[in-house]
């Protein structure tokens, strides 16, 4: 499944506070799983401060501040002026085979040092035996984290029992569920090659995403759903989509909500403004939204097999 969107921000403080004022959801710092010894002294091996963790329905939102993000003493990521969507993370039965996978169909696999990785077993984390590899965006369109899935304490969704609960009353926005993940691409047959020959996706659906103004394929992937969606001239995504290029953009995430006027009313008592609204449909004004365009509908992607 979906480990967790890759969310690249500033400022670790202002992503936990926007999660709590606009979603209703409390974040937790990745430091908070550093415990001290049994006679209360500091713990012995650091936990890294570089992310906190959000909860939010059948998701795990990962916002990263890559001036923390230091692996062997390096900087891994470039510093951000302001939050940008990055890339995705998916837990993995049989990493190894989709290591190989990924190789006998000419991707560059990288470790977490990005250094590249072409033998018969998958690179390890740093310090660690867990497999953690990684693809580049030159030839896979984005960056993807592929791990083992391994317990997580920050991950609710681990826990035994777990199921998609239903909407909450004091939910403010009324989520349902993740309707569907939004990547940008001006190469379609570069990302549906990767999603469904090496992944194992399925298409459920191709169309016209009206509320983007773009061709899109949507892709059933493990427990979500990916829509790959090329925009037409002349729109918001195309410029977003050119600064990038020839990389793909993980554009939004699109939240399918019980009641939409419910989901206007608290946007505007946040004081976030809107780009579009259809009947059944709304879009957040990104640069009040944390960097992205989160989308809010009542409909789900056709063809979506999941209950």
């Amino acid at each position: 499944m979906l480990y967790h969107p890759s969310h690249h921000v500033p400022d670790l403080a202002e992503a936990e506070a926007f999660f709590a004022r606009v979603f209703g959801r409390p974040s937790t710092p990745l430091s908070a799983l550093a415990r001290p010894g049994p006679d209360g002294s500091p713990p012995r091996r650091p936990v890294p401060d570089h992310s906190t963790f959000t909860p939010i329905a059948d998701v795990l939102f990962d916002s990263i501040d890559p001036r923390r993000y230091v692996v062997a003493g390096q900087q891994r990521y470039a510093d951000v002026d302001r939050p940008r969507l990055k890339g995705m993370g998916w837990y993995v039965d049989g990493i190894g085979s989709l290591h190989r996978s990924l190789l006998e169909h000419g991707y560059t696999v990288v470790d977490q040092l990005d250094r590249v990785v072409d033998g018969e077993e998958p690179p390890t984390a740093v310090g660690s035996p867990m497999p953690l590899l990684f693809t580049t965006p030159d030839d896979a369109g984005l960056r993807y984290e592929l791990l083992p899935c391994i317990p997580f304490p920050l991950d609710p969704r681990l826990d035994d029992g777990w199921s998609l609960p239903p909407v909450a009353d004091d939910d403010p926005l009324g989520i349902v569920r993740c309707s569907h993940h939004v990547v940008l691409t001006a190469r379609p047959d570069r990302a549906l090659r990767l999603a469904l020959e090496v992944f194992g996706g399925t298409v459920v659906h191709r169309g016209r995403d009206d509320v983007l103004g773009a061709t899109a394929t949507w892709v059933h992937l493990a427990d979500g759903i990916v829509e790959y969606a090329v925009p037409e001239p002349c729109t918001v995504a195309a410029g977003e989509l050119a600064a990038v290029l020839p990389h793909d953009s993980y554009h939004s995430i699109a939240w399918q909500v019980a009641d939409l006027d419910r989901v206007a009313e608290h946007l505007a008592a946040v004081d976030l403004g809107l780009v579009a609204r259809t009947d059944d449909t709304l879009v957040v004004d990104p640069a009040a939204g944390l960097g992205i365009p989160w989308r809010f509908t009542t409909t789900t992607v056709p063809g979506d097999p999941r209950p």
